[in-house]
């Protein structure tokens, strides 16, 4: 696989070692599972949801969790049960789903209704990072010497 060249990127910019890390994740990552399938929403102005369909998974075999940005969805199977399939077509193996958020996203909710498990997401920029407009002010003049003041004023007090 050939290797894409970032120095364009960290030459221009600063602080997007992230996006070049998980860039290369992307590019490196060896088998992509399409289980369990998803849907990402945009809800409205930064909501958003994740929406993982685990039919057959209940609530304490599913874990959610977020960890330096990103998002993982684990389900784990209870293994106590052997059935004696004559057909085995209801996928419920164990899976880890990963999303990587962008900074100031955060979860806000979980909800498991019918098989689909829902993450509601927001994002919430800082007031300290929100654009802001500068004042440009008018450099005031330095004083002009407006005659001797001085000389004025102890020249009234003799």
């Amino acid at each position: 696989m050939n290797s894409i060249d970032l120095s364009p990127l960290y030459r221009n910019s600063v602080g997007f070692d992230r996006i070049a890390s998980m860039l290369d994740s992307a590019l490196h990552s060896d088998t992509v599972s399409g289980y369990p399938p998803y849907d990402i929403e945009v809800r409205e102005e930064n909501r958003y949801a994740v929406t993982l369909a685990v039919a057959g998974f209940k609530r304490e075999e599913l874990e959610i969790y977020v960890e330096q940005g990103v998002l993982t969805v684990r389900g784990k199977k209870d293994e106590a049960k052997e059935k004696k399939l004559l057909h085995n077509g209801i996928a419920t193996r164990n899976f880890e789903r990963r999303f990587n958020l962008a900074d100031y996203v955060e979860v806000s909710s979980a909800n498991l209704d019918n098989g689909l498990l829902t993450i509601e997401l927001f994002k919430e920029v800082p007031e300290a990072m929100k654009p802001k407009n500068i004042e440009i002010r008018q450099s005031t003049p330095a004083l002009e010497h407006q005659g001797d003041a001085s000389n004025d004023a102890e020249g009234k007090a003799a």
